[in-house]
């Protein structure tokens, strides 16, 4: 399906009918559907390929040439005498005022089209994802199941109708809650919801039915295993059109990526939460859905190995942020390391400080140093408020990690020359930004150890 939107202000009531009059100042067309979850999996970073059915039309045109851009391989059936299905939303001050459809119902022999293109792909995916909108392309979808099963291939469906019988043999059904209450009844309570579902799955041979329940999560249900719930991730509600197409695409990524179902649903789980959270069928990315789990579990601050500050740095850059770095030994923190770190940070969104190890420290610094153990240094650092990102290094410089990092500020304090700064150099040769910064009068970590040491003796 093509989504298409057009958004203008109103400010009057039509003279011809009682109905607001939207002066159109913006139009927008993105993919949806079958496509949409084809376009979440790109956004994942999952290899992704979309077949399905459209007419031979400018709206078909339109909808593959977003796919090819987003890096989705095509493979559309077109259908001559049908139009592309299209939604039409006429939006006002984010509020949908009116939708209008544009399709026709595709036929048993258009739907014939799809086997052949399935089953010439199945041998190099890790998932087939059957999204359902009841429109016709699935009208064989049982082919399309065994064709599946018999490739070894997981098959999850997210389905529509009152009839999911059609379905029976699927790894995995992803209902929502009106949907599964349409076929099994109402469920009054949790313990309904959850024998319901065991009845279901045992009826259809499935492995696994996850039911979306909007403000109240999602439940994972399998044979010989206790329910899961996912309670639904609390955030303002702005738009749920698409997002249960993020929560199909994100399971199928991670399935297909190895990673076990529970898993899977719980990653799902917070992408639908992030979906609700915009307009319209936008697709979630890699780098948002891995810094919503890093502020889950706070790990989108603190101390870091290499790899993980890579991935960190990634996401930042992703989302425009400016990446400040610093570095040195901080043995023992003092008022002019705090007041150099906050006006460090201030050159930047994100402040990331390496910090000389143990064995480097003693060889730039000499015999009883470093006072503190790089455990210890790296944690004092990772608590101040300024400081985003601590990473640890064994060379005496920092150079190599200003090679893999690129960060668009480097700072130093103290009062020499931006010349005499350690990687400028590296920095400045991909267009990076090299400052000094001044540090506080009579603060030295070397001075309060010279004193330190001058009282013992004493």
């Amino acid at each position: 399906m093509l989504d298409r939107y057009w958004h203008g202000a109103t400010s009057r009531i039509s003279p011809e009918a009682p109905v607001a009059v939207v002066k159109v100042q913006n139009t927008q067309d993105s993919p949806g559907g079958a496509a949409n979850v084809a376009l979440n999996l790109a956004a994942l970073g999952s290899a992704a390929s979309v077949v399905g059915l459209v007419g031979d039309d400018a709206a078909g045109r339109t909808l593959a040439t977003s796919l090819d851009a987003a890096g989705v391989l095509c493979d559309f059936h077109r259908v001559a005498d049908k139009p592309t299905i299209t939604k039409l939303r006429v939006v006002s001050r984010h509020q949908q005022l009116i939708r209008l459809d544009f399709e026709e119902p595709f036929t048993m022999d258009d739907a014939r089209h799809l086997q052949a293109k399935v089953a010439a792909l199945l041998h190099k995916v890790g998932v087939l994802v059957l999204s359902d909108y009841n429109k016709g392309a699935l009208n064989e979808v049982q082919a399309l199941i065994r064709l599946a099963r018999e490739a070894g291939v997981p098959v999850l469906v997210d389905p529509k109708g009152n009839d999911f019988s059609v379905y029976r043999g699927a790894t995995l059904l992803k209902p929502n809650l009106h949907e599964f209450e349409a076929i099994v009844g109402r469920c009054a309570n949790e313990l309904e919801l959850v024998n319901k579902g065991q009845a279901l799955l045992h009826a259809l041979a499935l492995d696994a039915l996850l039911i979306t329940r909007g403000e109240h999560g999602m439940t994972l249900i399998r044979e010989q295993e206790p329910e899961q719930h996912f309670p639904a991730r609390a955030r303002d509600v702005f738009d749920v059109t698409g997002a249960g197409d993020t929560v199909i695409a994100v399971v199928a990524a991670a399935v297909a990526a190895g990673k076990p179902l529970s898993e899977a649903v719980a990653l799902a789980n917070i992408a639908a939460g992030l979906a609700v959270a915009k307009l319209g069928t936008a697709a979630i990315s890699g780098p948002e859905l891995r810094r919503e789990i890093q502020r889950d579990g706070g790990s989108d601050r603190g101390v870091m190995t290499r790899q993980q500050l890579m991935l960190a740095v990634a996401d930042a850059k992703a989302h425009g942020e400016r990446i400040v770095f610093t570095n040195g030994c901080f043995d023992i923190i003092h008022a002019g390391h705090v007041g150099y770190l906050r006006e460090a940070r201030q050159q930047g969104e994100r402040l990331i400080v390496a910090i000389n190890d143990d064995a480097s420290v003693q060889r730039l610094k000499g015999k009883g140093r470093p006072i503190n153990a790089i455990e210890r240094r790296m944690a004092v650092v990772a608590g101040l408020e300024a400081v985003d990102w601590v990473v640890s290094f064994t060379e005496d410089t920092p150079e190599d990690l200003l090679r893999e990092i690129q960060p668009n500020v480097l700072v130093k304090g103290g009062d020499y020359g931006i010349d005499k700064v350690v990687g400028a150099d590296i920095v400045r040769a991909y267009g990076g930004q090299v400052k000094v910064l001044g540090l506080e009068e009579n603060c030295s970590t070397s001075a309060i150890v010279s004193k330190i040491q001058r009282q013992d003796e004493g």
